[in-house]
């Protein structure tokens, strides 16, 4: 019976080196009896380097591969991440925002904060229910100086710089948890008869030979497409934008104040996302060909940064919004690009990879004879995943009122919204998301909190019964209060996000 003791990794980037380093650390101590991981990744092809934006996920991620917050931020210039703010997607006008926070509505676990909320009327569902839009607001960083590492007073997420935390990871992956790495381009694949993959033939020399091999080749999807022939299965008729121009804006004062959460402006065919870092400005335009020339989407970029685009150079990348009809095929699983690629809207890149290299440790088979059992639940997990991410991303398109353009009447049509988003919308206009709904699996991506505040947040009405939360009254009131004191206690005592990211550049944080 063959068993598992040889995962090979084809490609790097951040999918390639955080399935390594997720998977070494889970089975370190197989090490000294012939468990091994191999990174296998091209000398010449450079990463995509998009994604900077992150979910929380990766703190624990972070922390359970070993890795220091303080070394984390100091080398991928990282900054925190406290949600995300989106600008003109409900109307158009200039005045037209809410925040999708990362904090729990207060007492979430408790009361349904909406009916109390729609029944007052008093405020945005974002600051009637946390402090973080508030924070944000502010300007302010989600944790002090003497916060140890990874703990939060606010929760958070990162912002960082792809590249520079691809090789961060490697390093880690390589000097600490003994992850094998070759520099070599794959020329070959050799497979069984029975369909596995045997082993990779290098231009280089080396041949590689494994007993499960993870394809995170990106786009080129070496080892899922080519040789497992896994049929690619595109969503454009539900997210229209394919195409993103790319450019990295340099601080007039490197002492400017640093955004802490994203900021996405919707455009007349897109939108423009906006990240900040401690040395620069990452900004990008997604938009649809279909609706906007790229000439057009360029000069909408430019436009929105203002004079500091004068003479930067934008990168275009092509967006083949989809994902694969099996992500687990024989003795092969794709990751990160490979497996799929979706618009950046709600940072969703990276914690696919997160969600996938942590199943994949977990679950990793004993032997070939069990893999087949575990491929079939991972692909099924993976393609309800998948589907989520789908319908929430639609759901900002879907609710949105503005009227301004084809882009945008076309995102209302119900043919290209998918059909368990609409029943759930047809649902939500008498019902309010909350914890009995189907968003507290173990496989869900997004919380029950997530869509409530993105549907308050775009003005969504939900006629509830008359005197609907009554019996939890109090519960409301004590957890609107609870917010209030809160807000307070935050906004006096946290500090700027500029000045804490120079503290951790200069002092550290507190190790745990």
């Amino acid at each position: 019976m063959q068993v598992i003791q040889r995962i090979v990794i084809v490609g790097g980037g951040t999918a390639g080196w955080l399935t390594a380093g997720v998977i070494a650390a889970r089975h370190r101590g197989r090490m000294p009896h012939g468990f091994e991981v191999t990174l296998v990744e091209s000398p010449n092809v450079p990463i995509i380097g998009v994604g900077e934006g992150t979910w929380p996920t990766l703190r624990t991620t972070l922390r359970r591969i070993g890795v220091s917050e303080t070394d984390f931020f100091r080398h991928c210039d990282a900054a925190f991440k406290q949600g995300a703010r989106f600008n003109r997607w409900t109307t158009g006008a200039d005045d037209d925002g809410y925040y999708h926070p990362l904090m729990l509505p207060q007492g979430f676990a408790q009361v349904n904060m909406v009916p109390h909320w729609l029944a007052d009327g008093d405020g945005s569902f974002c600051d009637t229910v946390t402090p973080q839009g508030r924070l944000c607001d502010a300007g302010l960083a989600p944790k002090t100086i003497a916060t140890p590492e990874y703990e939060a007073l606010a929760n958070y997420a990162y912002h960082l710089d792809a590249g520079k935390f691809s090789a961060f990871l490697q390093r880690h992956c390589c000097e600490t948890l003994g992850v094998r790495h070759i520099l070599a381009d794959v020329t070959e694949v050799r497979m069984t008869e029975s369909g596995d993959v045997a082993a990779l033939e290098t231009a280089q020399g080396p041949v590689i030979e494994g007993d499960l091999f993870v394809d995170c080749t990106g786009f080129r999807a070496l080892l899922i497409g080519d040789a497992m022939q896994v049929p690619f299965r595109p969503c454009g008729d539900t997210l229209f934008c394919d195409t993103a121009l790319a450019v990295q804006v340099p601080y007039a004062d490197p002492a400017d104040p640093v955004a802490c959460h994203t900021i996405s402006t919707a455009q007349s065919a897109g939108w423009i996302w906006d990240i900040g870092l401690p040395t620069r400005r990452g900004i990008g335009h997604v938009f649809s060909s279909s609706h906007i020339s790229a000439d057009e989407a360029e000069r909408e970029l430019r436009a929105y940064i203002g004079p500091a685009a004068d003479g930067l150079t934008v990168r275009r990348i092509p967006i083949r919004s989809g994902h694969r009809e099996t992500f687990w095929k024989n003795n092969v699983v794709a990751v990160g690009l490979a497996a799929g690629f979706l618009e950046p809207l709600e940072a969703s890149a990276i914690v696919l990879v997160e969600l996938s290299a942590k199943m994949i440790a977990e679950q990793l088979p004993p032997n070939r004879a069990v893999m087949d059992v575990l491929a079939r639940r991972y692909n099924a997990t993976t393609h309800y995943r998948w589907g989520r991410i789908i319908d929430f991303l639609k759901l900002h398109y879907a609710l949105t009122r503005r009227d301004d353009s084809d882009f945008w009447r076309d995102n209302r049509r119900p043919e290209t919204i998918p059909g368990r988003l609409l029943d759930l919308m047809e649902l939500w206009k008498f019902q309010p998301p909350w914890l009995h709904d189907e968003f507290d699996r173990a496989e869900e991506v997004f919380p029950a909190a997530s869509y409530q505040y993105v549907l308050y947040g775009m003005g969504h009405q939900t006629r509830t019964p008359q005197g609907e939360g009554a019996t939890d009254a109090e519960l409301a009131r004590r957890a609107r209060r609870e917010t209030e004191v809160q807000t307070a206690r935050l906004m006096a005592g946290l500090p700027r996000h500029r000045e804490l990211l120079d503290k951790i550049a200069q002092h550290g944080m507190q190790p745990i």
